[in-house]
């Protein structure tokens, strides 16, 4: 009997537990199959594009040009003040011109003794040459006479010769612009003395300003073909970009590069020229060379679906079946939200554009336009 009722509570007890079992495996079941992610996905196209490249510039004027002293003396005047722009031939400075005044006055008198001396010797050689033709004197009398004309004659050269070494260094004292520009610092005061070779200032010729920058062997030969198939311009057009991040308003073009290429750095120099009319650019200014270059058919892939690993590349590839396989490749360089497919994608292929966060390899998508 006791037999009876124990079979009769286990079956009572299996009953009622077969359809929580039941149910459990059915909640079991729900939670191991999640929905599938909705992705946004983008279909793989070649297409042409515009390649912006850009590089660390100096910028340097056409001409600068230290001003210096040729002379020892006291600065007596300055005509000019720092900052203004000078025409070519305009008088900057006059160092103190007493001295040398006084040297050419007595530098040109002694010309003058010289040419007399010469003069009279040269009556006397005539007077001798009379008489030789007399033959009251021999002709070595005649000789000797010449000969003096010839010294008095050559010191009358030497007196010239110092009388315009005088003059020169006499108009070293007026310093004057060696071509239009902008006048720079000027370190030195009225009064001061100064010595030969002293800076005095700097002139800047801000008309057009070169600037100069590195590239790479590959991107050296890209910038050459660029210019050779360019039949109408004389290079490579490039633009400028300030330091504070503001386009420069004129563009530029290359004009010449070194002779080879360093060989520390493996890069080559590059000079191109910009006209300044607005004269914004200034001497020893940096900037950045910005390159265009147009590239057709490549492949691009938004930046969002690529994640890196270990400096790997890596994207999801939806397959036919709509799972995300993952897929490394080689990006052949960055363009602002896009990096450009050197190898590992083709065209055709539909990759996860975004939200590659929430997605594993081989899980199924719900495929969401972008």
């Amino acid at each position: 009997m006791k037999l009876a009722r124990l079979a009769l509570a286990t079956m009572l007890f299996g009953a009622v537990l077969m359809p929580f079992s039941c149910s459990l495996k059915s909640n079991q079941s729900a939670s191991t199959e999640q929905k599938a992610p909705a992705i946004p996905v983008m279909t793989l196209t070649l297409q042409d594009t515009i390649l912006k490249r850009d590089y660390v510039a100096a910028i340097k004027s056409v001409r600068n040009v230290e001003i210096r002293s040729h002379l020892r003396g006291f600065l007596e005047e300055i005509y000019i003040d720092e900052g203004r722009p000078v025409r070519k031939g305009q008088l900057l400075f006059r160092i103190n011109d007493q001295e040398l005044r006084a040297e050419l006055a007595k530098a040109r008198a002694a010309v003058g003794s010289a040419e007399a001396e010469a003069q009279s010797i040269a009556m006397e050689v005539t007077r001798v040459e009379t008489l030789v033709e007399k033959k009251v004197v021999s002709e070595a009398e005649l000789q000797l006479a010449k000969a003096k004309l010839n010294v008095a004659q050559a010191k009358v050269q030497e007196a010239r010769s110092s009388a315009d070494h005088i003059a020169i260094r006499l108009e070293y004292t007026r310093i004057r612009a060696p071509f239009d520009g902008m006048v720079d610092r000027i370190p030195l005061k009225v009064g001061s003395l100064i010595e030969e070779g002293t800076l005095l200032t700097t002139i800047s010729d801000l008309e057009k300003m070169y600037t100069y920058f590195e590239v790479s062997e590959n991107e050296y030969l890209a910038i050459s073909k660029a210019a050779r198939s360019d039949e109408n311009s004389a290079g490579a057009p490039v633009e400028l970009v300030l330091s504070d991040g503001t386009p420069y308003p004129f563009q530029g073009k290359i004009e010449i590069m070194t002779g080879e290429f360093g060989a520390s750095t493996g890069s080559i120099a590059f000079r191109a020229l910009f006209p300044n009319p607005q004269r914004l650019l200034k001497h020893g200014a940096t900037g950045k060379i910005l390159i265009t270059k147009k590239q057709d058919d490549v492949l691009m892939v938004p930046q969002k679906a690529v994640f890196e690993v270990q400096d790997k590349s890596f994207v999801y590839v939806i397959n036919r079946e709509n799972k995300a396989q993952i897929r490394s490749f080689t990006p052949k360089m960055r363009l602002a939200d896009f990096y450009l497919v050197e190898d590992g994608l083709i065209a055709g292929e539909r990759v996860a554009a975004e939200g590659v966060q929430y997605l594993q390899d081989g899980v199924k998508v719900e495929i969401q336009n972008p």
